[in-house]
């Protein structure tokens, strides 16, 4: 590995899975402490409400990170904490909760005067459930309900923080209309593409917000997900076929299953909101495909959607062996997706674990947008336990790391404009939809007590930081 002394090395976390405190100090509720008490929606019946408990131990968490040796921490602001709503003649007006803007005031200063940079996430899928009930993404209007509250999140702490991403993976927050994460609805493929232009929207208008309202210079861009696809040999061939591939705006059966030798909306599809946030327009192939589902664009939409940014963020997990030509049963588009190596390995959430993935998709990525890339989200659920001698273990975990990250050189080594990595997690917190069955942390949270015990990797990453800084 060959990382400059410039890199950013940091951690990550989100307010909903580690704050607590759902409803202290004048929180409303969001839409997952509603899909959370919904019956059969989390693992086990789990719900936010505790989580982490960090609203009440932030100074221990800042700690522990200075102690880690990063020199960034991302976090997520919870909007439903700093905004509530009332309803006046069927118009919501936002109300400001300054005892939650109060709890971030206490955050910032904390990671500051421990020399940690704070790098601000301003939506983690934590909606306000009321403005769920007004139609939440699917309502046009959310582009200025999030620009309002981004407006005065930049007001508060620009002074103090210069780092900002909008919207956290897009491709995500459609899952909350196809029934998997909050608000647990199902909705058409017409919708979700509309859906889609409300973020991109939302996007656009948070980040002039932010910048209309910022104190100093800041940077800004959106931390979007995707799957990191590869080569699935060395050959030119399926280097073409990556391409073509990663070009792709309609789900591949092969890629995505979804009903045989469908044309369907990928939500996974990273050019069709990067070319609309960078290019200021969607793919042409899109509108060929798509017809009357794409969404009314209306003047100004796409100028809108394409306010300049600064960096772009990338959260990446897995990805998928690309190779040419046709797989059985599917139309030749020229590429396909190769089959993993019998007893592929896979972390504890079943992802495969594919280092490959953070190679030629960043330089993808890096060629296409010509922005600086920030790893915004990396890492992999383990069964790490508390071992009897009071220590937790996590040699999968370190090899997984270690792999990424090697790859990621490599990357940058071809020309990947990559310039930071945030490990993903700190520390065990609730995952979603899975509750508290899988581990991310870097720090094992005992939920019952909340004892926090730094992992084997917490370590590791902390010498592995140590050693570029030399």
């Amino acid at each position: 590995m060959n990382f400059n002394k410039d890199f950013i090395w940091g951690c990550a976390t989100s307010s909903y899975q580690i704050e607590g405190a759902a409803s202290e100090d004048g929180k409303i509720p969001s839409i997952w402490d509603v899909y959370a008490d919904e019956q059969g929606r989390i693992r086990d019946g789990k719900n936010g409400r505790i989580a982490c408990d960090h609203y009440h131990r932030y100074k221990e968490d800042v700690k522990l990170i200075k102690d880690l040796g990063v020199n960034a921490y991302r976090f997520s602001i919870s909007w439903p904490r700093c905004f509530s709503y009332t309803n006046e003649r069927g118009i919501l007006k936002p109300v400001i909760n300054e005892k939650g803007f109060d709890f971030y005031d206490r955050l910032i200063d904390e990671l500051l005067e421990n020399g940690i940079d704070p790098w601000i996430t301003l939506y983690h899928w934590d909606l306000p459930a009321i403005l769920e009930t007004q139609g939440g993404w699917r309502n046009r209007d959310i582009h200025n309900w999030i620009a309002d509250y981004s407006a005065e999140v930049a007001k508060r702490f620009s002074d103090r923080v210069t780092k900002f991403f909008t919207l956290n993976e897009m491709p995500c927050i459609i899952g909350g209309y196809m029934g998997w994460m909050a608000p647990g609805f199902q909705v058409s493929e017409k919708e979700h593409i509309n859906i889609v232009h409300n973020m991109l929207l939302s996007h656009g208008n948070m980040t002039k917000a932010v910048r209309a309202n910022a104190k100093q210079n800041v940077l800004i861009g959106c931390a979007q997900n995707g799957l990191g696809n590869y080569p699935a040999t060395d050959s030119k061939e399926d280097y073409d076929a990556f391409i073509k591939a990663m070009n792709c705006v309609e789900a591949n059966p092969q890629a995505y299953a979804p009903l045989e030798g469908s044309k369907c909306f990928d939500a996974n599809s990273l050019i069709y909101y990067l070319d609309a946030i960078h290019f200021g327009k969607y793919p042409e192939k899109a509108f060929e495909i798509f017809k009357d589902k794409m969404p009314e664009i209306k003047d100004g939409d796409m100028e809108l959607i394409s306010t300049p940014t600064d960096i772009q963020g990338i959260n990446i997990y897995e990805g998928r062996p690309i190779a040419a030509g046709s797989a059985l049963g599917v139309k030749d588009d020229g590429w396909h997706v190769a089959d993993f190596p019998c007893g592929m390995d896979i972390t504890g959430a079943k992802w495969p674990i594919t280092p490959k993935s953070m190679n030629y998709y960043f330089k993808f990525i890096s060629d296409r947008y010509k922005k600086p890339i920030y790893v915004s989200e990396n890492g992999m659920s383990n069964a790490d336990i508390v071992s009897r001698d009071g220590k937790c273990h996590d040699p999968q975990r370190i090899e997984f790391t270690e792999r990424y990250l090697e790859e990621l050189s490599k990357g940058i080594e071809s020309g990947a404009d990559v310039r930071g990595y945030f490990h993903w997690s700190l520390m065990d917190n609730m995952e979603w939809s899975n509750g508290y069955k899988e581990r991310f942390g870097l720090v094992h949270v005992d939920f019952e007590t909340q004892k926090r015990t730094p992992k084997d990797s917490y370590y590791w990453y902390k010498d592995l930081i140590n050693s570029f800084r030399k």
